[in-house]
Formats: C-alpha cells, structure tokens, sequence
C-alpha cells in the first residue's frame, strides 16, 4: 500500500472504494457569523481555515479531485462591500496556501466565467495555477463565479457553432461531445456531492456532472465542517450501492 492508503486505512477506510472526486457546496458561512453576532466577513474567515483543513485531509487519504464551490455567478449580486472582501479573502488565501500546495504536489484548477474576477485576484489565480500545473497528487478544482446553468449554455454555444460551421453533425453531438465542452472537461464526474449547512438544494452547481453523484446533507455550518464530520461521511458513501439505474447486483 501507498502512503495514501495507509492514511485511509487508519481513518477507517477502504482505500480501494474512496470516490474518485467529491464536490462540495460550502455553505453557512453567514449563518455561522450572525449566531456569534459577528460580521459575515468573519464567517468567511473561519470558513477559509475548514478549507484548508478538508483540502489536506482529501490529498492525505487520496481522493484524487476535490471541486469546492467558491464563489457563484449569483455572488456577484451580494452587497459590494461583502464581494470586495471575498475577492480580498480569495487573494489572501492563494497567496498563503501556494507553498502548501506545491509541498503537497496539489494542482490548482478553476472553473467558471474567472474572467469576472478582479485584475489582481486573476493575475494571483494564473500564478497559483502555473506554479502547481506539473502536481499530479491530487486536483483542488476552484468553481469561481461558476453557474451549472452558465456552463450548460456556454457549451451550447460552442457545439452549437461547431455544428454552424460544419465541423460537427447531428450525430456527433453524444453525451460524451457535451461533457467535452463543459469546464469540467479534463476531470471525471463527480462520485459523491456534500452540501454544508442543512439546505436541500443543488444551487446551480455542477447541473450536468452530478447526475449519478451521492449526495450527503449535513446540518453543520462550513465554519464547524472538520476532519471527523468529513471521514464520517465518506464512510457511509462506502456504505452505498451505486447501481446508476440499474438493478444492481
């Protein structure tokens, strides 16, 4: 066994049933700050440290794609004061965690329309991305100003062009043709999406990938989010039977 399995074995997991890629909707972050009458921005604070924590508990036990939900093309509609600390907090976090992530051999990918993030948090967000491309332990996948519903549309467009201009025909266009298009194109579906903070929603995240991911909710703030809570419910995902529509075994 690899040292990764090691790790996940002492955690009490089976190394040979981990999901390949788990995606999470970090929510709760204002909700954590207004319960200690704090302002939001602090709960955004606390909940860049649980990032931290689950992203070095992920490369330690070997899940090999973690996508975390940073900030959705809906964000954008927040109280300008409240975005600008975010872009703040998202250069900080970047700018701290570059070592880390090259002494942990982590890519950093991202996705979404980054195109809208401020000159100075994209410039950082290339560094970053440059300076880890050549890591091949695990892929941090940022979705940054992402929107599902955005990702579908731009992939239209682009099928939809190629088959303008003749490139493509009807026949073409498959399941696995609209998969290329999407910002998820070079990382596999995930297998198990968690949602923090009890809401009962996807929130216009990953609309395509996620049709056969399982789906944990838990009530914890992404602020209270740790290690135990994280390996408790990757356990339980060894638990499930994934038939993808089928009757199963």
């Amino acid at each position: 066994m690899n040292s990764n399995d090691d790790s996940a074995s002492a955690a009490g997991l089976d190394p040979s049933n981990l999901p390949q890629h788990v995606a999470i909707i970090m929510d709760g972050n204002g909700r954590w700050a207004k319960q200690r009458l704090l302002n939001r921005i602090r709960g955004h604070e606390k909940g860049a440290e649980t990032v931290r924590a689950i992203v070095r508990t992920s490369r330690e036990i070997g899940i090999s794609v973690l996508t975390l939900y940073a900030f959705s093309t809906e964000n954008w509609q927040r109280p300008k004061s409240e975005v600008a600390a975010l872009m703040i907090l998202l250069k900080k976090f970047l700018e701290s965690e570059l070592s880390e992530l090259i002494e942990n051999n982590i890519r950093l990918q991202a996705i979404g329309q980054i195109d809208r993030l401020p000159r100075d948090v994209l410039q950082i967000l290339h560094h970053t991305m440059d300076c880890t491309q050549d890591k091949d332990g695990m892929i941090l996948n940022l979705a940054l100003s992402y929107g599902g519903r955005s990702e579908i549309t731009d992939m239209v467009k682009a099928i939809g062009q190629k088959l303008q201009t003749g490139q493509l025909g009807l026949d073409d266009v498959t399941n696995d043709l609209v998969s290329q298009h999407l910002y998820t194109h070079d990382l596999p579906d995930p297998d198990l999406l968690i949602r923090t903070s009890g809401e009962m929603r996807i929130s216009n995240f990953l609309l395509w990938q996620i049709a056969y991911a399982e789906l944990s909710i838990t009530k914890t703030l992404w602020p209270d989010f740790n290690r135990d809570e994280y390996l408790r419910i990757l356990k339980d995902y060894q638990t499930r039977d994934r038939r993808y529509g089928t009757i199963g075994a």
